[in-house]
């Protein structure tokens, strides 16, 4: 029997294959010098778990430890969520209003439609924000990280829109669903101080697509407050604290392989993100093409996004004692996604 294994060489840029025959592993590893984009796409594939002796006996009991283990799993999530239920659709301001109007629309109004937390499919949900670990008061001194806890902002919207060029600027087009249930509500002499914060993440190929997500606060951001600072300060300061960080809810181990279950990442400094600020809004634009690598790893997981269930929270990094702890100004879990369910949006190259 023939397993093969994986290992990278870091330095030289190339990616090991070795055997193991009869349990002895082979003295001299097949080396291949591959380009470092088509090694992220094999790693993927092979890495990790291609193990081709692995026996039914194995498969099987390792299938029933999982069964065994998501039953209380899920009771603790549903429990945890329980005072988070309906995240999005009803929030109170500060002024006691309930806030189903102009929200309930822009969250209700897309073509990726807001589903259930834990039961939902191709949809978005609000994941709460104990379920990410940033940076807790004292990580500078003790490496210490915690759950983010609340959000800043609250949740607006997404948005799964296609078209045959890249969008950009979202929020300032005429015909943003998101923008015009605000207006609206502000023709009313309502909402007159609330604020949208959109992360348009621009997904390459054939077709352009946008996978836009949308926050918002009806009370001004604290003066002074790191995401105060962020929202008025330079694309200089954005790019150096602008980040993300990811978790696999659910799907094949092929992409936890090449995602990672639990990853963060300045988008800033990884990726080319464009930041266009009206008077009411700031949208970050993050063109996910401007990575090989990046394009390479979501190229991958969009041939099974309708088996991945994945949360993303959005935060400014803390990179000061006085800056902590870290909170996400924003999360959404986006639950088995279909990639036909991206609205066509008409652009001048059209």
């Amino acid at each position: 029997m023939v397993i093969w294994e994986i290992s990278w060489l870091q330095m030289k840029g190339s990616l090991v294959i070795s055997s193991t025959f009869k349990g002895m592993r082979c003295p001299f590893p097949t080396v291949i010098f591959i380009p470092r984009v088509v090694q992220i796409l094999v790693a993927a594939e092979v890495t990790l778990r291609c193990r081709l002796g692995e026996s039914n006996e194995r498969k099987h009991r390792g299938e029933s430890r999982g069964r065994d283990k998501m039953r209380p799993t899920k009771q603790k999530q549903k429990h945890r969520s329980s005072a988070i239920q309906n995240a999005g659709i009803c929030f109170k301001s500060g002024s006691g209003e309930s806030l189903t109007d102009w929200r309930d629309e822009a969250i209700n109004g897309g073509s990726l439609k807001h589903v259930d937390l834990h039961t939902g499919s191709n949809g978005w949900a609000s994941p709460p924000g104990d379920l990410f670990s940033l940076r807790g008061q004292h990580y500078f001194t003790r490496k210490q990280k915690s759950p983010s806890g609340v959000w800043l902002l609250q949740p607006a919207g997404v948005d799964w829109l296609r078209s045959t060029s890249k969008l950009d600027n979202v929020l300032a087009r005429p015909d943003n669903r998101v923008m015009c249930a605000l207006n609206k509500a502000q023709l009313q002499g309502k909402y007159m101080k609330t604020f949208v914060l959109a992360v348009n993440l621009q997904v390459p190929g054939r077709d352009h697509h946008s996978a836009v997500f949308y926050f918002s606060t009806d009370d001004p951001i604290p003066s002074g407050s790191l995401l105060y600072r962020f929202v008025d300060g330079d694309d200089s300061f954005r790019n150096q604290r602008f980040k993300i960080v990811n978790r696999i809810v659910k799907g094949p181990w092929i992409v936890k392989a090449g995602v990672g279950n639990y990853s963060a990442c300045l988008l800033g400094k990884a990726l080319t993100c464009n930041y266009h600020k009206g008077s009411n809004y700031l949208e970050i634009d993050v063109d996910i093409g401007s990575s090989a690598i990046a394009s390479a790893i979501l190229h991958l997981a969009l041939g099974y996004v309708t088996a991945v269930t994945i949360d993303m929270g959005f935060l400014v990094e803390a990179q000061a004692e006085d800056e902590l702890p870290e909170n996400l100004f924003g999360a959404v879990r986006v639950c088995q996604m279909e990639m036909s369910s991206a609205t066509f949006i008409d652009t001048p190259s059209s």
